[in-house]
């Protein structure tokens, strides 16, 4: 099975790309999947489909999903949102208040690591295709199982321990609404659809990260931070998509200096992005919505490349054995020495 995640600054194509991907790899006869996690969704807009919280086919070989945050709160949160209702209430915040700051930040993409996990898990699909959020919020995504892995591990544990002590005096003495085992087990419950997905996004041979850039000096420099806070968390990333360059049919002087800055901007592309594969997408002349004009934008940007396969081997992150001892090797692509400091933790 492969996952592959699409993600750049938001206006560069990422979902049109994930889009044509998706219909590429069921073209080719795999049983594929595609969702989004940006909040945002243009995904049925891509596709020129109504699309939902509940996977639905697009075409033969294709299923599509948007994510409803609010559904998937209602069947996870439900019990510890009740409690932190209670605590707030108890604090004195007003009520529409308090129902807004019992919904965490970052939920949307917690909830969405749970589904990617679970289509992983399923054994229906050959390939899982994410149109990610823009590049903060996707960084934001694939942190959050390193995050809530440190907190269940360490914390959680002992905070229900303390409650076991605690909760009962407080309780008496200051009428403090305290959590009951259901919201423990909830929040134990919650955890646990998300096991194992920090293996799954690492996994160079299953999960590949592709970035879409457009031919500017910005959306490139976004990228190269990207790339280099993705091979720190230990994601590898196998190809980078140069979306909308100015076609070879348009010869008119007025193109001409903006086919010079695109011309420098792909040279810093591919020089600064190598060794991964440069894949290109020539701008449109028209909007690209619906199938046929994804089928054929993706036809163009894979032309003899398999969109399912993994692009650019190697491993972000490996120890490597060395004489007597052993060497920790991380790809940082774009990192300078001075940027970074080195820290050693028991062995």
């Amino acid at each position: 099975m492969r996952v592959l995640l699409f993600t750049g600054k938001g206006g560069v194509g990422k979902t049109t790309t994930a889009a044509a991907t998706a219909l590429a790899c069921a073209d080719a006869g795999l049983r594929t999947v595609v969702l989004s996690t940006d909040p945002a969704h243009s995904l049925a807009d891509a596709f020129d489909v109504e699309l939902g919280d509940r996977v639905a086919e697009i075409v033969p070989g294709l299923w599509g999903q948007q994510l409803d945050t609010q559904a998937r709160m209602e069947d996870a949160w439900t019990e510890i949102q009740a409690w932190l209702l209670e605590v707030f209430e108890w604090a004195g915040v007003a009520a529409i208040e308090a129902e807004e700051l019992s919904v965490i930040p970052g939920l949307d993409e917690i909830f969405a690591l749970s589904d990617l996990k679970g289509y992983a898990d399923d054994g229906r699909w050959d390939v899982v295709v994410v149109d990610c959020a823009p590049t903060a919020e996707t960084l934001r995504l694939l942190s959050l199982p390193d995050i809530l892995r440190w907190y269940m591990e360490r914390v959680f544990p002992m905070s229900r321990r303390v409650n076991k002590v605690v909760s009962p005096i407080l309780g008496r003495v200051a009428g403090l609404p305290v959590p009951g085992d259901q919201v423990f087990r909830s929040a134990s419950s919650f955890y646990e659809r998300l096991d194992g997905v920090r293996e799954l996004l690492a996994d160079a041979a299953t999960t590949s990260v592709r970035l879409v850039v457009n031919p500017e000096r910005l959306v490139v420099a976004e990228a190269r931070r990207t790339h280099t806070y993705l091979s720190l968390f230990g994601y590898r990333v196998d190809a980078v998509v140069a979306n909308r360059l100015l076609p070879e049919a348009i010869t008119d002087p007025w193109f001409a200096a903006w086919r010079e800055r695109h011309a420098e901007h792909l040279a810093s592309i591919e020089e600064g992005f190598a060794p991964l594969p440069i894949l290109r997408a020539e701008l449109a002349g028209d909007e690209v919505v619906g199938v046929a004009a994804l089928r054929a934008f993706g036809a163009a940007l894979y032309d003899g490349v398999d969109p399912a396969a993994s692009l650019h081997p190697g491993e972000p992150m490996e120890v490597v054995r060395k004489g007597n001892g052993y060497e920790l090797v991380l790809e940082l692509p774009f990192a300078d020495k001075d940027d970074l400091e080195l820290g050693r933790r028991d062995d």
